[in-house]
């Protein structure tokens, strides 16, 4: 049996990734969705090991101190980080496992597993974006233009990803996804290693 691989999906906040992942995730049935460990407290209708890894401070610096994350942050105060336990055992199961990380969290990643794909999802154009992120109607202007001004420096990572997804729809965006996904397990050393066991 072939071991899993990573996929990493990265791009700026409101170009749809989690909606691309959501419906991936139904036209994948061997896919494993990383779940983030987080110090946050559980928000109304959050459920341990589905939404996150709740857990404290003092076990997610021990957990640190082990280097049992594949990557970590701190953000307004608590942190998030992707345990690599479970990327692991599904990738043993044979699983391919979805990131959905951000830009910092990529390169931690890409760092300790230079193998991971990953893929960075941008909008049609700028105005899209824009309008999405007005449409949602949970920020404040500030706080939308703080998110404008964070996008404009993510989109300029792009450039250092394996893959760029246009997210004009989501069907076409998921296809795409897909079929990045398939060509990666058909590269010839891919299948060489198969023949070999």
């Amino acid at each position: 049996m072939a071991k899993g691989k990573t996929f990493i999906i990265s791009g700026p906040s409101g170009v749809g990734k989690g909606t691309i992942v959501k419906a991936l995730m139904q036209t994948r049935p061997n896919t494993f969705l990383s779940v983030s460990a987080t110090t946050r407290e559980p928000r109304k209708g959050e459920e341990d090991g589905v939404h996150y890894h709740f857990i404290d401070v003092e076990r997610f610096r021990s957990l640190i101190e082990q280097d049992a994350f594949l990557e970590y942050a701190e953000y307004v105060g608590n942190f998030y980080g992707t345990p690599k336990k479970y990327v692991d055992e599904a990738m043993e199961r044979g699983e391919d496992v979805i990131l959905e990380i951000d830009v910092q969290g990529a390169t931690q990643v890409s760092a300790k597993r230079p193998d991971a794909v990953t893929i960075f999802v941008v909008p049609p154009s700028w105005e899209v974006l824009e309008q999405r992120l007005r449409d949602r109607g949970t920020d404040s202007e500030e706080k939308l233009q703080k998110r404008l001004v964070r996008a404009k420096v993510e989109l300029q990572a792009a450039s250092s990803y394996s893959y760029m997804v246009i997210n004009d729809t989501v069907e076409e965006a998921v296809r795409e996804v897909n079929a990045i996904m398939l060509a990666e397990h058909c590269r010839p050393g891919e299948r060489l290693s198969l023949l070999s066991e």
